[in-house]
């Protein structure tokens, strides 16, 4: 090996690069850098003064350190890429981190709780805060609807308190504009068997408002045995009232004329029957004023289609007069339904 002594005195321009680099004889670079090359071009050493920036000789690659060990050539391009290859890895680290964070459900609660996942859908439950087992039986829960990315809102804070104060779950799943579909039926069952995993009743109650009626309801006749009871805040029961049949119809994978021909077999209002005969009660707060969803041919049919099945005593239907689809306080202040609510799911968890 021939190399540049560090002792050597002479001008830098007197200096010459011993050793063959690409087969022909090479300048040195810069008077602070001193090139070691072996014979064949195979090795190179580098001392460097790093505070001095510099070229380094034509067909050398320079690695900036104080004092660098003898390298294979072989070695030279996996070194000069590390710090590329760091960036890199940290970079995909912070994009998986990422996705992971924008895969997590996301969901603003309005009463201390979780999100999670259930059957492939956005899920909620608002957990009392003290969550005593009960003596005997299961945790007792409410079944909400519906789960749409605005509800629960804060108009019903007061009552999903009174709620968590008894020692009483709220949960719900985001099934879209479901409508009382069969989806929308499927993904509360992927809700229910997760809870029931989690040692709630396998009997909860249920609150729709609004169009959640339709969504409470459908599981009140799809499933009587896990339904102990159904609470409502002017709630939808005919979907041909609202939303209307063309935009329910997507909901059912159906045309409107189609849905509207099976009225009878998909529509919950038609099917309440059901729910009457299994002994499903009912406890209802809707103004009479109420130009969204009527109370007529809704809650008060409801209760007409109990009477004739001989259950009219199952249905307690709180009229509030002058009333309309509001954010009246009263409807979100209604005892009566709290208490119903409650005892409902207490008892059916004690079962």
């Amino acid at each position: 090996m021939h190399h540049f002594n560090e002792s050597d005195d002479r001008p830098y321009e007197g200096r010459h690069l011993a050793g063959e680099i690409g087969g022909r004889r090479r300048e040195p670079a810069c008077p602070l850098h001193w090139w070691s090359v072996c014979d064949g071009c195979e090795y190179v050493a580098i001392i460097t003064a790093p505070s001095i920036p510099c070229r380094p000789p034509e067909g050398v690659s320079m690695l900036r350190q104080s004092a660098l060990p003898l390298l294979p050539r072989a070695l030279w391009l996996p070194v000069l890429w590390l710090p590329l290859l760091w960036l890199l890895a940290i970079d995909f680290g912070h994009a998986t981190m990422a996705s992971a964070n924008d895969a997590m459900p996301q969901k603003t609660l309005v009463l201390p709780g979780e999100v999670f996942v259930a059957g492939g859908h956005t899920a909620f439950l608002l957990t009392p805060a003290a969550e005593p087992l009960p003596a005997t039986g299961a945790k007792p829960w409410i079944l909400y609807s519906p789960t749409l990315p605005g509800y629960p809102d804060m108009a019903e804070v007061w009552m999903h308190e009174q709620f968590t104060k008894a020692g009483v779950a709220v949960a719900g799943v985001d099934t879209g504009e479901s409508y009382g579909s069969a989806k929308g039926i499927k993904a509360a069952e992927a809700l229910h068997a997760e809870m029931v995993k989690r040692g709630y009743s396998k009997k909860p109650a249920l609150l729709g408002r609004s169009r959640g009626g339709l969504w409470a309801s459908a599981w009140a006749i799809a499933h009587p045995e896990f339904a102990a009871g159904v609470g409502g805040i002017y709630p939808v029961y005919d979907w041909r009232t609202y939303p209307g049949v063309a935009k329910a119809a997507p909901a059912y994978d159906l045309s409107a004329d189609e849905l509207a021909a099976k009225a009878g077999e998909l529509c919950p209002i038609e099917r309440i029957d059901v729910a009457a005969k299994a002994g499903v009660p009912f406890c209802i707060i809707h103004g009479d004023d109420d130009a969204v969803v009527p109370l007529e041919p809704n809650s008060a049919r409801l209760k007409a289609r109990y009477e004739a099945a001989g259950k009219g005593d199952l249905v307690q239907l709180i009229v509030a007069k002058g009333q309309g689809h509001s954010f009246w306080e009263g409807f979100f202040h209604c005892q009566e339904l709290v208490d119903f609510l409650v005892s409902r799911a207490k008892a059916a968890s004690a079962e």
